[in-house]
């Protein structure tokens, strides 16, 4: 009995620790109380995707119920997912982007720890919130929104423990590097979270071209932060989020 509590507790706490860092929900301490913690419970990412998926749809649910266009509910609702999750992944693909403007791999790093926003940042945000509101507005029924709101949250997510495992920190400080190396059970937990929730929403074929953007947007990725970075951080971790997230809703667009 006591190795069953033991194992709820580390559970509950894994999920604390997870949810906590991915949103602002006041479930746990932003900082985890020990190293490896958050490696330790990257397996619990796409659930806390999973939560922003249904604030969103639940968002976007409301904003149809009191008359508004599914346009409107489709802004809304990719404000509500922004606004749980603090726009963490969407400051690391503006950081990332305007990193690249750097000369060299020191200036590059300098640029993405500057909370300024350049015009690369602006840019490469534009964008995304553009793909993913006009995926969203082009989805005429809204179980279909809500759907493709869950598949791409929870299969993002998903993706950053394997990221993290597979490809060095740039740099020896930083989130991505006080994270840690996320061990094979919690890179192999949360991918297989992420196909369940992608075949119940997105169906076999859907599952398997969305899988196959996420990994060629994770491999280009890695080997453009390898090459200008030195390595992957918790910037180029939002960046990659954001990737999977876009590569996601355009699958579920073309489905629905």
């Amino acid at each position: 009995m006591n190795e069953y509590a033991e194992t709820l507790q580390n559970l509950v706490a894994d999920l604390r620790v997870g949810i906590s860092l991915c949103t602002r929900l006041p479930v746990g301490p932003f900082a985890p109380a020990g190293d490896g913690d958050v490696a330790r419970a990257s397996w619990t990412f796409p659930i806390a995707g999973l939560v922003v998926g249904l604030a969103g749809a639940f968002v976007y649910w409301l904003a149809l119920r009191l008359n508004a266009a599914p346009q409107v509910a489709a802004a809304l609702a990719l404000a509500a997912t922004m606004l749980l999750t603090g726009v963490m992944h969407e400051d690391g693909l503006a950081d990332t982007a305007d990193g690249l403007g750097g000369n060299t791999r020191e200036q590059r790093l300098d640029i993405m720890r500057d909370s300024r926003i350049g015009t690369f940042g602006a840019s490469a945000l534009a964008i995304s919130l553009i793909l993913r509101w006009s995926t969203l507005a082009d989805i005429a029924e809204p179980h279909y929104v809500a759907a493709a709101l869950v598949a791409a949250h929870v299969g993002a997510r998903a993706c950053l423990p394997a990221f993290m495992r597979f490809v060095p920190v740039a740099r020896k400080d930083g989130l991505s590097s006080g994270a840690g190396r996320p061990p094979s059970p919690s890179v192999i937990a949360a991918s297989i979270l992420a196909v369940i929730c992608l075949l119940f929403t997105l169906g076999v074929t859907g599952t398997l071209v969305a899988l196959l953007l996420m990994v060629l947007a994770g491999l280009s990725l890695a080997r453009l932060a390898a090459r200008q970075f030195g390595g992957q951080t918790g910037d180029v971790l939002g960046a990659m989020e954001q990737l999977a997230e876009v590569a996601i809703l355009l699958v579920a667009a073309s489905l629905f």
